[in-house]
């Protein structure tokens, strides 16, 4: 936790400065960012810093293996859902931005199992890209990056099943868009229409 304050002091001496001013309009003016973003929640993969955006520029939502459950409203608690929602009809985001990491443990859990003790939510959880763990065709070897990269197209299905989502995509209000960063080399690669990633 210190050095968290110490961070959060740094912030305070230097950041705050000059960006004050910034927040200051975003608290009496509210959000209005332009994108919306799904990402892991992996401490690694950091979406403001990967795109550059600064406060206001982005609404995120993360969690383990940004993944996108099917539109299911059934009154149970669907956090990711209700981010969506709010993103999408609250804020009314042009773009919607599934983003999916190298090496990433949810991902790999899919493929290798969940260790102990985790399981009680992250089980059922990875289990919501196993339509992605089933498509993959290719070698064992590769089986990490191409489920990574299913994984991000089965997100996108998955936001299409929401109804709002699709009506706003058929009359152009949002565009849905895969990315795959990799945190080893730094390059962020776009899924394009042909359905396979290429960096941008």
């Amino acid at each position: 936790m210190d050095d968290l304050i110490r961070g959060y002091r740094r912030f305070r001496e230097t950041v705050w400065p000059e960006r004050r001013r910034q927040f200051e309009r975003l608290a009496e003016h509210g959000q209005r960012p332009q994108a919306m973003v799904i990402a892991c929640s992996d401490s690694r993969v950091d979406p403001a810093m990967i795109f550059d955006a600064g406060p206001g520029e982005m609404f995120v939502v993360r969690n383990v293996a940004n993944l996108v459950p099917p539109c299911r409203p059934d009154g149970a608690c669907h956090g990711t859902s209700a981010a969506i929602e709010f993103g999408v009809l609250g804020l009314e985001v042009g773009h919607l931005i599934v983003l999916g990491h190298g090496m990433c443990g949810g991902i790999r859990a899919l493929l290798e199992g969940v260790p102990a003790p985790l399981g009680s939510f992250l089980t059922p959880w990875v289990r919501l890209a196993e339509p992605a763990r089933r498509s993959l065709a290719c070698d064992p070897a590769d089986s990490q990056l191409a489920c990574e990269h299913a994984a991000v197209r089965l997100s996108l299905d998955n936001l299409a099943t929401f109804p709002w989502i699709a009506e706003r995509v058929a009359d152009g209000r949002l565009a849905l868009h895969g990315a795959h960063f990799d945190i080893r080399t730094g390059v962020l690669a776009m899924l394009g229409a042909d359905g396979t990633f290429a960096p941008v």
